[in-house]
């Protein structure tokens, strides 16, 4: 019988995990990654954002809504539980939280009232994971994984829905430029054994829905650059414990949005880049 043989000296390759959230940051200033996900104890950060809590209101009571039999996820249930998920984190006082709360309870309303929700997502919140190569034909070098908001059943086919509540309703080369929902799109039909290439950006505060269809190349480009960004991350985080200067390996990339950085109060370069915006100056007017 001929046996098996094994290459002990050859190593496995190391795959780097990484979500949308971590490509962003490292992307954005890897100071700020350092500090968000390799610095213990965890360095002091700023307290809660009023947008940040508008958004993760609004996200969690579309997934409340949704977790409804059908014939319940009606516009006055959707405004309710605005109310019964809301809280008042960052906002610049009572009166100011009292408004906004009003807001998404409209918002979300006339979401429901114009759109057809009457369909199961396959997916609320779901976390999705899968190995991937950067370039065709070659081994798996990174792990992308990452939780999205909503991924549908169409016909055959999946799509991934991201809700957004920002000042700006988002277009159509936002959405097919996010690095987010492409890699929630790979890694949705990995999991799910299901073709995934339309990608929805659903703004509540306008009711615009921003789509766009990827084709196999415009997913392979965001793996692309996705996997340069990995290759990069992981050779700092190695140089970093083997002891290397973690002020050269992760640089401050001061910008205007210093202003608003939840490391801001550990980092003397972003305070020195921009003024302090206040918890409640990102909210949309």
């Amino acid at each position: 019988m001929e046996q098996l043989g094994f290459e002990f000296e050859v190593q496995p390759r190391r795959l780097t995990k990484v979500s949308p959230a971590r490509l962003a940051t490292f992307d954005d200033c890897p100071r700020r990654y350092r500090m968000a996900y390799l610095d213990r104890p965890t360095p002091t950060r700023t307290g809660p954002w009023a947008h940040s809590t508008l958004g993760a209101v609004v996200h969690n009571a579309l997934r409340a809504l949704f977790d409804l039999p059908a014939a319940k996820r009606t516009p006055a249930r959707a405004a309710a539980l605005v109310s019964e998920q809301w809280n008042d984190a960052g906002f610049a006082d009572a009166r100011q939280a009292a408004v906004y709360r009003e807001r998404a309870q409209a918002w979300i309303a006339d979401y429901v009232e114009h759109n057809d929700v009457s369909a199961t997502p396959i997916g609320l919140e779901r976390w999705v994971s899968a190995p991937v190569s950067a370039e065709p034909g070659t081994p798996a070098s990174l792990i992308i994984e990452g939780r999205a908001d909503r991924i549908d059943e169409r016909g055959p086919e999946l799509a991934i829905v991201d809700y957004k509540t920002g000042r700006r309703a988002p277009d159509e080369y936002e959405a097919r430029a996010s690095q987010a929902l492409a890699i929630y799109a790979v890694a949705a039909e990995r999991t799910l054994r299901r073709p995934c290439h339309r990608v929805e950006l659903h703004h509540l505060p306008t009711g615009t829905i921003a789509a766009a269809e990827h084709t196999e190349a415009s997913l392979r480009r965001h793996l692309a650059r996705a996997g340069e960004t990995a290759e990069d991350l992981r050779a700092a985080t190695d140089n970093l414990a083997a002891n290397g200067d973690p002020q050269a390996l992760f640089p401050a990339r001061p910008s205007a949005r210093c202003g608003w950085c939840d490391f801001r109060p550990s980092c003397a370069e972003g305070q020195q880049a921009a003024p302090p915006t206040r918890s409640w100056e990102l909210l949309a007017p």
